[in-house]
């Protein structure tokens, strides 16, 4: 089973309450095993809407990356980001196919 990744980009509108959000994060983030591969950082947009702060976690399959995002605790941090940010969030599936090459 591969690997499933939530995929996150962002503009922060309030960067107080988005603390907040980050902070009420950290139980559902460490019970469901996420592993932040991306966590904001510089970056250079070459296509599309630009966001500023873009995210990627990994999660050991697509049921837990979905059991953390409706668990309790994810749900109630939810609230802090949707009054202090507006963007896009998706959970896509690894590839474990053959890489350019092999």
């Amino acid at each position: 089973m591969p690997k499933a990744y939530w995929i996150a980009r962002m503009d922060v509108r309030d960067p107080d309450e988005y603390a907040k959000y980050v902070a009420g994060t950290k139980a559902a983030f460490a019970k469901y095993k996420a592993h932040f591969l991306v966590r904001g950082g510089e970056f250079e947009s070459l296509e599309g809407q630009e966001r500023t702060r873009n995210v990627v976690i990994e999660f050991p399959d697509r049921e837990t990356a979905l059991a953390c995002y409706n668990s309790p605790e994810y749900q109630a941090a939810k609230a802090f980001r949707a009054a202090a940010s507006a963007g896009e969030l998706l959970i896509v599936d690894g590839y474990d196919g053959p890489q350019p090459g092999e």
